[in-house]
């Protein structure tokens, strides 16, 4: 599916949310049938700073105003392998992207943020980076090797955003009241989908319609990156497949049309999940910009 583009210049009306105007929630469950939670998630804000070390001029807390947010940033990864190897992959793969984004991001605002195409690429370079650590830390210590993760990505550098990508957990945009799969899935199921030897409906319960084609420290590496626009009618949704293989999209829908708050509606997913079989690990971040309630 073809994502939204940037079309139109920022206005009033779409000015930056302040901090306390993003609803934004994450949940993981270990699931019904898994003995471990081998997903992570990550939600945090990327901030310019002044931190004063020392200095002789009275009152200067007053100098360290609250940080402007440069960033906000939400993750998801899927750890593969069994027992510690996937959980150590997922928490892996969060921890490298989150630092290479850190100073990804010193490079973006330096630079004409216009431009973006070399801040795009620094993505999936840090995305290939993540990829080699975990090749490079199985190969030193055998009982982690095979480890391997998926990592879906939202950096909101408002009004743009960006979504990197590498196996099948997904990213839901809410607009208008329709709901819509931006990343698309790199499973082989697809992959057969897309060259005509599988309908999506045989897709979904054929048994490489969990088997990754693209992953981090696995054989092969794709990582994916779609840029959009956000705006204050927009409801972002991160999900591992412990989600999607027991909640229908149109389910997803109907909670997100009707969602109070973020924490509420990952809450009521989570638990439509486990009482649908719960038989993965779920995980499930929800935001969204949201002034006085409005």
């Amino acid at each position: 599916m073809t994502a939204p583009r940037v079309t139109a210049p920022v206005t009033e009306v779409e000015r930056k949310p302040r901090d306390e105007e993003i609803d934004v929630y994450g949940v993981t469950h270990t699931g019904k049938v898994r003995t471990e939670n081998q997903d992570h998630f990550l939600i945090c804000a990327l901030r310019k700073q002044v931190l004063i070390r020392m200095t002789s001029v009275p009152d200067a807390e007053r100098l360290m105003a609250d940080p402007e947010r440069l960033a906000f940033v939400a993750m998801v990864a899927d750890g593969v392998g069994g027992g510690a190897k996937g959980a150590e992959a997922s928490r892996i793969a969060l921890e490298a992207v989150t630092q290479y984004v850190s100073q990804s991001m010193r490079c973006y605002y330096a630079g004409d943020a216009a431009r973006d195409e070399e801040f795009i690429d620094s993505l999936q370079t840090g995305a290939l980076q993540c990829h080699a650590e975990l090749l490079r830390r199985g190969e030193e210590d055998p009982e982690y090797r095979g480890m391997a993760t998926t990592l879906t990505l939202y950096l909101g550098v408002w009004p743009r955003a960006y979504l990197l990508q590498v196996g099948d957990s997904r990213c839901y945009l809410l607009r208008g009241g329709e709901l819509s799969q931006i990343t698309r899935d790199q499973t082989i199921a697809q992959e057969l989908i897309d060259i005509g030897v599988l309908t999506r409906t045989d897709a979904s319960s054929s048994r490489f319609a969990h088997a990754l084609s693209s992953s981090l420290g696995g054989r092969q590496t794709a990582p994916a990156v779609t840029r959009f626009t956000m705006n204050w009618n927009t409801v972002v949704l991160l999900c591992s497949d412990g989600l999607t293989k027991h909640v229908s999209d149109q389910r997803i829908g109907e909670q997100l049309r009707s969602m109070t708050s973020a924490r509420q509606v990952c809450e009521d997913l989570l638990n439509e999940a486990l009482e649908a079989g719960g038989t993965d690990n779920i995980t499930i971040i929800v935001g969204r910009p949201w002034a006085n309630g409005s």
